[in-house]
């Protein structure tokens, strides 16, 4: 929203500085984003006086003109003015100048001669419509002034950016209202005259020749309408001109111009009809009922809906409510008779109507926020007699005023001692009535706590005792109020120990070189299908969605996989081919039609690709099953959880995974989640080219292993002790049935401080379906420094015993 001080003082007495106006404005709530003068286009126009004149050698109407700007030497400008003369002080543009409708003066030649600026008329600066001839100055102001120095030439606009409560401020009037209210004792409000002039009121009455009838009075409580005979279309006067530039907008006609004038003026949208192409007379204010096609004033053709509300004539649309105005009832040149339009229309269905059409106008902006319900009347009389003065036009007798809907007024009760709470304040009722009765609530005392006001109409904004607080604050300057703090210290909380879990997720995972994806809750219906999961699947129990956005996202996931595998797809037809992700989110289960589905948070991984990057000092090596184990086990790590056991999956459970390349995640026997390589089929289904490896697991299971308290052991003192036992075992034995033989054995024998597998070989010369199986058990003892005879007899213990469970055999 665009102010002119100068209209602004049109209305309200103030003498502050811009810069003081703007910083008040800003503190009561209506924020400026920018101060700038009006008249900066005249940054390199000057005060000139002309020396010498002589005739142009090769025009008769050009002049030439030896001009001093105050620069030392005379500059040379042919002019066509008729009035110039010897002596004379003028206007001058100087090269670099860009002076209204972007025309840009520079050094040229006319007619042969050079010259070296422009004398300029009043009219070519916009700053009267005198076009008779250049403009003669006072004498008195010396060559190289700046003309709007030397005229006096100054307007600050203020760029107000309005909070969408307050659609009262969306107008001069409401700005000037509240500058008024900081202004005081000086800031009374001057209204402009809302009476229609009785000299040029003709005899003859609107009802003889329009009528009003308002179908959906829910969209449309109020019309009011006029009617003006023997209009003259034609320019807007200077004055008029400049106040519509001063706030951004372009002349059209007299007649919209008046309307766009009194918009800005009162903050009421109008729209004038010619009311010779206004079928029977008739305004019919209704909705459209059906899908119609309207052509706007912008000739632009649109698909109404049946909800959308319409200005009809006898026969048709003329106008899209509150919206804009259509072509075939615009005011044009031949235009005598003009119907102004001034209503008040739903907000609601306003906005409605502007964003399914895309249009978006000063009108819509307003009626979409709010106008003053009873503001209508008094903005049609002032554009009426506008009107009429400017146009030498003949006023109909009587208005048309149809108000099927009258509001009634906002009554609010308030105590004062909860508004001074609410503040941290203490102010009086009486204060408090002071400030309220500055922005024209009409306000009562009632006893010495509480108070009754009468909320003006144009603040539709105001609805409770709440909002009394705000105008309070912001008139009293929110800097003004100091900051206080709660007498009770605040206490840090613990978060929710899922929070926390997620935390320590992301942390080891990114620890590990794996990004975080986020994916939609939403996958395609037929990714259970892609996955190929059995029909009795619990994970095909998926939740629809009544509107879902796409196809692609017609159903809630049951599944964190179906994500991982379309966003490794995305990455590889970006050339990422090595890719190491991990996902938190949760899945849900169809419960029953109408229920809430079962939700339930998982983690999932996925690693594809090399295990390093490509590098002239190392081989090309790619991930395998192994490296997604290894993961695995120091995630858990990681989270303190121990006892994890892997136990090769043998049902069809997961028919994603591939036979031999998958394996249940156990703690105490309960499974907590599943990795593997995913199958090829599946990932053709995804129309994926290369080996890809996942995990998920469930969270509230994860969460539920989490240790409670960590236990610290002290350094070693003594030194450790290591032996390796190999044995022969048929392929088929997993090793981590064998590690967990040996840690049982651990558990009783204290020597034991660790074991893991360092070497695994299968072919000749062992025999076919035999691997060979090496292993290295540390001891360490709390108290002595170990020798070979104290582990020996424990050594040969552990070895037999695998021998015998494992019927496993030494190698030769």
């Amino acid at each position: 929203m665009k102010v002119s001080l100068s209209w602004l003082k049109k209305y309200i007495a103030v003498d502050l500085e811009p810069e003081v106006i703007s910083e008040k404005l800003t503190m009561a709530g209506l924020e400026v984003d920018s101060v700038e003068d009006r008249f900066d286009y005249l940054d390199n126009v000057v005060v000139g006086q002309v020396k010498a004149c002589t005739k142009h050698p090769n025009a008769d109407k050009l002049t030439c003109c030896k001009v001093d700007v105050g620069q030392g030497n005379l500059l040379d400008i042919v002019c066509g003015a008729p009035n110039v003369k010897e002596g004379m002080s003028v206007a001058c543009a100087l090269p670099g100048a860009v002076l209204p409708g972007d025309f840009k003066i520079k050094k040229s030649k006319l007619r042969g001669e050079k010259s070296e600026g422009m004398l300029c008329s009043a009219a070519e600066l916009r700053l009267s419509d005198d076009k008779a001839g250049i403009m003669d100055l006072d004498g008195n102001i010396a060559p190289g002034t700046p003309l709007e120095k030397g005229l006096d030439l100054s307007d600050t606009v203020f760029e107000i950016d309005l909070t969408p409560n307050r659609p009262d401020c969306l107008s001069m009037i409401g700005v000037a209202r509240e500058v008024a209210a900081f202004n005081r004792p000086k800031g009374e409000l001057h209204l402009p005259d809302f009476s229609l002039p009785q000299k040029r009121i003709s005899d003859q009455s609107i009802h003889d020749y329009a009528s009003v009838e308002i179908i959906d009075t829910d969209l449309c409580p109020r019309y009011t309408a006029g009617l003006i005979f023997d209009v003259k279309i034609g320019p807007s006067p200077i004055w008029l001109q400049q106040m519509l530039e001063s706030v951004g907008l372009t002349p059209v006609n007299n007649v919209v111009d008046i309307t766009n004038f009194v918009m800005h003026e009162t903050g009421q949208p109008l729209h004038a009809f010619d009311f010779d192409l206004v079928s029977k007379g008739q305004i019919i204010v209704k909705r459209a009922g059906s899908d119609i096609k309207f052509t706007t004033l912008d000739s632009k053709e649109h698909i109404l809906e049946p909800d959308m509300l319409m200005i009809c004539d006898g026969e048709r649309p003329v106008a899209l409510a509150g919206v804009m105005g259509g072509e075939n009832s615009e005011i044009i040149d031949t235009t005598t008779r003009v119907l102004v339009e001034s209503a008040y229309f739903n907000p609601i269905s306003i906005r409605r109507t502007a964003k399914k059409t895309g249009i978006a106008t000063d009108a819509s902006h307003r009626f979409e926020r709010g106008v003053d319900p009873l503001g209508s009347l008094n903005a049609l009389n002032r554009a009426v007699a506008l009107i009429a003065e400017v146009c030498d036009a003949t006023i109909a007798m009587d208005v048309i005023d149809a108000h099927p809907l009258k509001p009634e007024p906002v009554v609010i009760d308030l105590n004062t001692n909860a508004l001074n709470i609410r503040l941290g304040t203490n102010f009086s009722s009486k204060e408090i009535q002071e400030f309220l009765e500055s922005v024209e609530f009409d306000v009562t005392l009632i006893g010495d706590t509480h108070l009754k006001a009468v909320v003006p109409s144009f603040r539709v904004d105001v609805s409770r005792p709440e909002d009394f607080s705000e105008e309070v604050a912001r008139l009293w300057g929110y800097n003004n109020i100091e900051t206080s703090y709660p007498m009770v210290p605040a206490k840090g909380k613990m978060l929710a120990p899922r929070i926390m879990l997620r935390e320590k997720i992301r942390q080891a995972m990114t620890g590990f070189s794996f990004f975080e994806a986020i994916n939609y809750n939403f996958i395609n219906v037929d990714s259970t299908d892609k996955l190929q999961l059995l029909e009795d699947d619990k994970r095909r129990k998926s939740e629809s969605i009544l509107n879902p956005i796409s196809e692609q996202m017609s159903v809630l996931r049951t599944s964190l996989i179906p994500g991982l595998l379309e966003t490794m797809k995305r990455n590889n037809s970006q050339q990422i081919e090595s890719l190491n992700i991990f996902e938190i989110g949760k899945v849900f289960f169809a419960t029953g039609e109408g229920e809430l589905p079962e939700e339930k948070e998982m983690v999932g991984g996925l690693m594809t690709g090399l295990r390093s990057d490509k590098s002239w000092h190392s081989k090309k090596s790619t991930i395998d099953f192994f490296d997604m184990k290894g993961v695995l086990e120091e995630f858990l790590k990681e989270l303190c959880i121990e006892d994890i056991t892997y136990s090769k999956i043998e049902d069809t459970g997961c028919p994603y995974y591939e036979n031999g390349y998958a394996a249940y995640v156990k703690k105490n026997g309960e499974v907590i989640g599943t990795f593997g390589k995913v199958v090829p089929q599946v990932l053709k289904n995804f129309s994926l080219k290369q080996d890809a490896y996942v995990f998920d697991i469930d969270l509230a299971t994860l969460e539920n292993l989490l240790p409670q308290s960590i236990n610290a052991q002290p350094l070693p003192k003594f030194p450790s002790i290591s032996r390796d036992t190999t044995i022969i075992v048929d392929t088929l034995v997993e090793v981590g049935a064998i590690l967990d033989e040996i840690k049982k054995i651990a558990k009783k024998e204290a020597l034991i401080e660790d074991v893991f597998l360092f070497d695994v070989f299968a072919g000749a010369p062992l025999k076919e379906k035999k691997k060979s199986l090496s292993f290295r058990m540390v001891y360490r003892s709390s108290s002595k420094t170990l020798k070979e005879k104290n582990i020996k007899e424990l050594h040969a213990k552990i070895s037999e015993s695998l021998l015998e469970k494992f019927k496993g055999d030494l190698p030769e």
